[in-house]
C-alpha cells in the first residue's frame, strides 16, 4: 500500500517515545509563537500531525502545545496551511476535554469550518453540534450577496444534519431549502473571471467570461449543474455542485418520514392519483412551500443530468464524473418517488429509457443497480414487471464485470439491502447464486462478511445440495474466472496478472473439448440442479494453486461453509441431511489442491458431521452403508483425521435402539469389525516420510467408539477387552511405536484403562457411554447424589482392589 520511504516515516513515527515527543512539542511551540510562523512551523506541524495519526492511540501532547494548537487555529492572521495544520492536529487527539475553541475572532467561511469539524469530532459532549449547528444557521441567515462564502460551511451542515437532525428548527430548514433551491436551479451559466495578476498584456476582451459548456465540448443551453464544464467557476456554481452532492441526505432528513417533518406533510388519499399528478405539474412552482418546492427542482436537476449522461465525453475524467452523477441522480429519483408518488409517473418513462440505454453499455453497468433498486421499490404501485430487469442485472453483470472490485461491492450491497424488496423476486436471487459466487472467487477477501450475512437468504432446500458443491469448489472458481480472462480476446480494464504465473501451461489445455464441459458448469449462471464432477477439472488447473486470489479464496471458504450450515441447519428435514452429509463424505478426496485448504474444510466439515447427526441422529442407520464404505476406503488418516474421528464418533454416539429402533446388532457388529480393522491398522504400522503417525485424537476416538459399540452387544466385550489391553501395552512399552512422545501414549493408555474398567461392569458401561436422554439434563452432572456421578464412584469403588471392597 506504501512505497518503501513512506513505511519508514509510518515506522519511526509510531516508535517515538514521550520524552521525545514532549521535546518536539516544545519546539513546535516556540517556532508558533514567532510573529510571522515560517516554513519551518509548517514542517514541524506536517511532522506532529504524522505523529499523532500513525497510532491507533491518543498521544499525549504539552498542555502549552495543545493551547497554542487552538490559539493558531482561531487566528485571524494565520496562514491557511498552518490552521488546515493545526485543525487535522486537534481532530486526531478528539475527543478531548482541554478543548477551548471560540468563535469569537473567527471571520472567514473557511476558518469557521476548520473550528466547526474539530468541534464536531468531540463526539457531542458539551452539545458541540448543537452549538456547530446554530452557528452555521446565524451566518446562513445573516449573509449578504457581498458576505462570507458558504462553500466552506455547507459541509458543516450536512455534518450537523447527519448528526442530530432533531437539533434544527422548522424555519432553519425551510431556509436551507429554499437556499439550495436557489444553488441547484439558478447558477450562473457563464464561467467565471479568471484570476489575472494585470499588466501590460491583460485586456478586458480576455477577461470576458463565456459560457459554460456540456461534456462533449458543446454549449450548454440549460441550467447549470454538477456536470457542466468550464475553466473556472463562479460561486454560485461551486455552491451548485456542494448543494448536489448533500441533496440525497437533505430530502431523506426534511422529507414527510424526516425528523423535522410536520404532520401537516401527510399526504392524502389522492396521492399517487392521475388528479395528484395533474395538479403536482399545474401548480406554480413559486407558490409551492420551500420543501415541495426544492422536490420539484430536485427533479428537474436529476432530469437533466440524465440528459447530460447522454452526450459523449471528451476526457476520461468527465466521463467518470457521468457515471457517478447518474447513478446519484437514480438515488435522488427514487428518494423523492418514495416521498411524493406523483414523481413517480413523471420518472417511469426516463428510467425505462435509461434501463435499455445502459443495458447495452457494460461500462456503465454500476447504474443499473439504482435502477433495479427503483422499480423493487415502485413496480408493484407502477403496474412494472420489475422481473425482466433483475434477470439481466443478475444474469449478465456478474458474468462480466465481476473483476471490477468496486463494481462487485456495490452488488453483492445492492442485494444485501434490497432484500426486503424482492418479495417473490426473491427465487432470482436464489437461482443466480453461482453468478454471485463469481463476484465473491474474485473478491474474496472484502466480500466475505458481506456473503456471510446474504448466505442465509440464498440457500434454501432445493439449491442447498448444490451451493455446498460450489462453496467447496470456490478456490477452483477463481481459477476458472482467471483462466477465463487470460483467454478472452478483449484486454481492456482486464486486471493485473499475478507476475508468477504469466503463462500458465493450462492455458492450452483448457481448449480441449473434453474440459469444456466442465468449465461451463463451473461458470454456469444459474442453478441447474445438477451436480458434476470436477476432478479432471481441479488437475486441470493444479498450476494456478499459488495465485494469490485463490490462496486467499480457499481462505475464505471455512468462514463461508461454518455461515452456510448454520443456516442449513434452521430448516433441514431427514432428507436434506443425508444428502449433505453424503456430500460431505463423497467430496473428502475431491477438493482443489490448495496449500493447507484440504486440512482447513476438513476440520469445518468434521464439526458440521456432528452437528448435523446431532440434528437427525437417525442418517447414522440411513447411510450405514455410506459410512462403512468410508471408514473401509480411508487411505490417509493422518491428512483426514478430523473427519474421520467425526465419523466414528457419531457412530458410537448414536448407533443405537435408545435412537433409532432400526439399529439392529448385526449393524453394529459390521461397524466394529470395520472400525477394529482400521484401529489395528494405523496402530500397527510404523510411521514414515510416506505414512505419518496417527493423531493421538483419532484412535482416542476409535478406541471410545469400540467400547460404545460392545456396551450394546455384549458378544463384542471380550474382544474390544482384549484389543484394548494391547493398547494399554503398546503404549506403556519403550519400544518406538506410532504414538511419539510421552504425553501422547501417557493419553492412549490412560484412555484404554479408563475404558477397561467401564466394561467390567457392562451394564454400568452401557449406561456410562450410552446414557439416555434423560442423563443430559443438568441436573445429573451439578448434583452428587443423583444416577451418573453416583454410577462413576460406584464403578470406581468397586473396580479398585484398594477400596477392600473386593477380594485381592
Amino acid at each position: 500500500m506504501f512505497t518503501a520511504g513512506a513505511e519508514s516515516l509510518l515506522h519511526q513515527a509510531r516508535e517515538i517515545q514521550d520524552e521525545e515527543l514532549q521535546k518536539f512539542c516544545s519546539r513546535v511551540v516556540k517556532l508558533l509563537q514567532k510573529d510571522e510562523p515560517g516554513p519551518d512551523a509548517v514542517d514541524a506541524l506536517q511532522r506532529l500531525f504524522l505523529i499523532v495519526s500513525a497510532t491507533k492511540y491518543k498521544r499525549k501532547l504539552e498542555k502549552t502545545c495543545v493551547d497554542l494548537l487552538q490559539t493558531t487555529l482561531c487566528s485571524p492572521k494565520c496562514p491557511e496551511q498552518l490552521q488546515f495544520l493545526c485543525a487535522a492536529i486537534l481532530r486526531e487527539r478528539s475527543p478531548a476535554d482541554s478543548l477551548s475553541l471560540s468563535w469569537d475572532h473567527v471571520q472567514s467561511s473557511q476558518q469557521l469550518s476548520l473550528v466547526a469539524s474539530v468541534l464536531l469530532a468531540q463526539g457531542d459532549k458539551k452539545e458541540e453540534v448543537r452549538s456547530v449547528g446554530q452557528h452555521a444557521f446565524r451566518v446562513l441567515e445573516s449573509r449578504q450577496p457581498e458576505g462570507p462564502s458558504l462553500r466552506h460551511l455547507l459541509p458543516v451542515l450536512s455534518k450537523v444534519t447527519h448528526l442530530a437532525p432533531h437539533t434544527l428548527h422548522e424555519d432553519q430548514t425551510n431556509l436551507l431549502s429554499k437556499r439550495l433551491v436557489e444553488w441547484l436551479r439558478y447558477a450562473s451559466v457563464q464561467q467565471g473571471v479568471a484570476h489575472t495578476s494585470g499588466g501590460f498584456f491583460s485586456t478586458p476582451r480576455a477577461r470576458q467570461p463565456g459560457p459554460v459548456t456540456e461534456v462533449d465540448g458543446a454549449v450548454a443551453t440549460d441550467f447549470f449543474t454538477v456536470l457542466s464544464t468550464g475553466q473556472h467557476f463562479t460561486e454560485d456554481q461551486w455552491l451548485n455542485v456542494q448543494a448536489f452532492s448533500m441533496l440525497r441526505a437533505w430530502l431523506v432528513h426534511s422529507g414527510p418520514q424526516g425528523p423535522s417533518a410536520p404532520d401537516a406533510d401527510d399526504k392524502s388519499e389522492l396521492e399517487g392519483s392521475t388528479l395528484s399528478v395533474l395538479s403536482a405539474t399545474s401548480t406554480a412552482s413559486h407558490l409551492l412551500p420551500p420543501r415541495e418546492r426544492l422536490r420539484e427542482k430536485a427533479f428537474e436537476y436529476c432530469q437533466r443530468l440524465v440528459e447530460q449522461s447522454t452526450r459523449r465525453a471528451l476526457r476520461k475524467g468527465d466521463a467518470d464524473l457521468q457515471k457517478a452523477c447518474l447513478v446519484e441522480a437514480v438515488l435522488v429519483l427514487d428518494t423523492l418517488c418514495r416521498q411524493d408518488p406523483s414523481f413517480l409517473y413523471r420518472t417511469l418513462s426516463c428510467l425505462k429509457a435509461l434501463h435499455v440505454r445502459l443495458c447495452g453499455d457494460p461500462a456503465r453497468a454500476r447504474a443499473l443497480l439504482p435502477i433495479a433498486q427503483f422499480f423493487l421499490s415502485h413496480g408493484e404501485a407502477a403496474a412494472v414487471d420489475s422481473e425482466a430487469i433483475l434477470q439481466h442485472l443478475f444474469t449478465r453483470v456478474p458474468c462480466e464485470l465481476f473483476h471490477s472490485p468496486m463494481l462487485a461491492f456495490e452488488f453483492v450491497r445492492f442485494c444485501g439491502d434490497s432484500l426486503p424488496l424482492f418479495g417473490r423476486n426473491l427465487d432470482i436471487l436464489k437461482r443466480s447464486f453461482p453468478n454471485l459466487f463469481k463476484l465473491l472467487a474474485w473478491n474474496s477477501p472484502p466480500l466475505t462478511s458481506e456473503f456471510v450475512a446474504l448466505l442465509p437468504w440464498l440457500v434454501d432446500a432445493g439449491t442447498a445440495v448444490e451451493m455446498l458443491h460450489a462453496l467447496l469448489d470456490l478456490p477452483c472458481l477463481t481459477a476458472a474466472l482467471d483462466l477465463q480472462l487470460r483467454l478472452s480476446p478483449a484486454a481492456s480494464e482486464r486486471p493485473l496478472w499475478d507476475t508468477s504465473l504469466r503463462n500458465p501451461s493450462c492455458l492450452e489445455a483448457s481448449r480441449d473439448p473434453e474440459f469444456q464441459a466442465l468449465l461451463q458448469h463451473l461458470l454456469r449462471a444459474k442453478a441447474s440442479g445438477t451436480v458434476q464432477r470436477l476432478a479432471p477439472l481441479h488437475q486441470l488447473l493444479q498450476p494456478m494453486t499459488s495465485c494469490a486470489r485463490v490462496v486467499q479464496c480457499a481462505e475464505a471458504v471455512p468462514t463461508l461453509l461454518q455461515a452456510f450450515f448454520s443456516a442449513v441447519t434452521q430448516f433441514a428435514d431427514g432428507a436434506l441431511t443425508n444428502q449433505l452429509v453424503l456430500v460431505l463424505l463423497e467430496r473428502r478426496d475431491s477438493l482443489y489442491q490448495v496449500p493447507q485448504y484440504e486440512a482447513r474444510v476438513h476440520r469445518v466439515l468434521s464439526s458440521q458431521l456432528l452437528a448435523l447427526c446431532a440434528l437427525h441422529p437417525s442418517l447414522v442407520v440411513d447411510l450405514a452403508k455410506e459410512l462403512l464404505g468410508f471408514v473401509g476406503s480411508v487411505s490417509s488418516v493422518h491428512s483426514r483425521g478430523a473427519l474421520l474421528a467425526a465419523v466414528a464418533w457419531a457412530v458410537g454416539e448414536y448407533l443405537s435402539v435408545s435412537w433409532d429402533r432400526r439399529c439392529t446388532v448385526e449393524q453394529i457388529t459390521r461397524f466394529f469389525e470395520a472400525l477394529e480393522a482400521l484401529l489395528f491398522e494405523v496402530t500397527q504400522s510404523r510411521p514414515s516420510a510416506a505414512l505419518p503417525k496417527c493423531p493421538p485424537q483419532v484412535i482416542a476416538v476409535l478406541m471410545t467408539t469400540l467400547t460404545k459399540l460392545a456396551s450394546r452387544s455384549q458378544d463384542l466385550i471380550p474382544r474390544v477387552s482384549l484389543f484394548l489391553s494391547k493398547m494399554r501395552t503398546l503404549a506403556q512399552s519403550p519400544a518406538p511405536s506410532p504414538v511419539h512422545g510421552e504425553e501422547d501414549a501417557g493419553a492412549i493408555c490412560t484412555r484404554a484403562t479408563e475404558l477397561l474398567t467401564l466394561l467390567k461392569m457392562p451394564s454400568v458401561a452401557q449406561f456410562v457411554l450410552t446414557p439416555s436422554a434423560e442423563v443430559s439434563e443438568p441436573r445429573y452432572h451439578r448434583d452428587s447424589n443423583t444416577a451418573l456421578p453416583l454410577a462413576l464412584r460406584t464403578v470406581s469403588r468397586l473396580v479398585e482392589k484398594e477400596a477392600g471392597l473386593l477380594p485381592g
